[in-house]
């Protein structure tokens, strides 16, 4: 299962750690100091330049990484169950 994020921007079901709301959980001092420690090591890339809605934490095996999207969280788990049952 892949699951796309955006623009051109698709990864692997199985390296999906968790889908976030940007609004919900960015008020959180640790989701902050996650997110400025995530971006001080070059791990958060923006899918899009547009208003971000989510961020996805996502882990290879080798390096985590963070994607910011324009697109919800709960569109993204819809798309996520979606394709599990197909």
């Amino acid at each position: 299962m892949y699951l796309h994020l955006g623009e051109e921007t698709v990864v692997r079901g199985k390296d999906l750690i968790g889908i976030f709301d940007i609004e919900n959980t960015s008020v959180s001092k640790h989701t902050k100091d996650f997110l400025a420690v995530s971006e001080k090591r070059g791990n958060v890339f923006n899918v899009s330049y547009e208003m971000p809605k989510s961020f996805i934490v996502c882990n290879d095996g080798k390096k985590e990484k963070v994607y910011i999207s324009q697109i919800s969280a709960a569109t993204l788990k819809k798309r996520s169950l979606k394709r599990v049952e197909s």
